[in-house]
């Protein structure tokens, strides 16, 4: 199983990115999808997950500025990312758990291999 990261990059404060991820399998055989972040010095986290039903979760310092989707079409999850601060400067990960994971990164099975963003004030 593959998962493809895609979508970062340098945009000021204030603006907006979309990150995809393409699975190489249905990302709806997954019972988690999720994204995660890892900031330089710190450890990996939780910021948005999607199970195979739609239900959505999200971290809460991130809750309202960004949105988890999916296009089953094209087996890919999207990280929709608004109001973007610098602290929100990170590699942005996608990962994909056969099982209910939510937020516990140690129950995803599979990942992608990280985009960054980088946030300017």
């Amino acid at each position: 199983v593959q998962l493809q990261a895609s979508g970062g990059g340098l945009v000021q404060a204030g603006g907006s990115l979309r990150l995809s991820c393409t699975a190489s399998l249905r990302t709806s055989n997954w019972h988690h999808m999720g994204w995660f972040r890892q900031a330089p010095g710190k450890e990996r986290e939780f910021v948005a997950g999607l199970t195979w039903a739609g239900n959505t979760t999200y971290a809460d310092t991130m809750k309202g500025r960004f949105t988890i989707s999916r296009d089953n079409a094209k087996n890919t999850v999207y990280l929709q990312l608004n109001s973007l601060k610098p602290e929100d400067t990170a590699v942005y990960y996608c990962a994909a758990a056969p099982t209910d994971a939510s937020g516990n990164l140690n129950l995803y099975s599979y990942w992608g291999q990280g985009t960054l963003v980088t946030v300017s004030s």
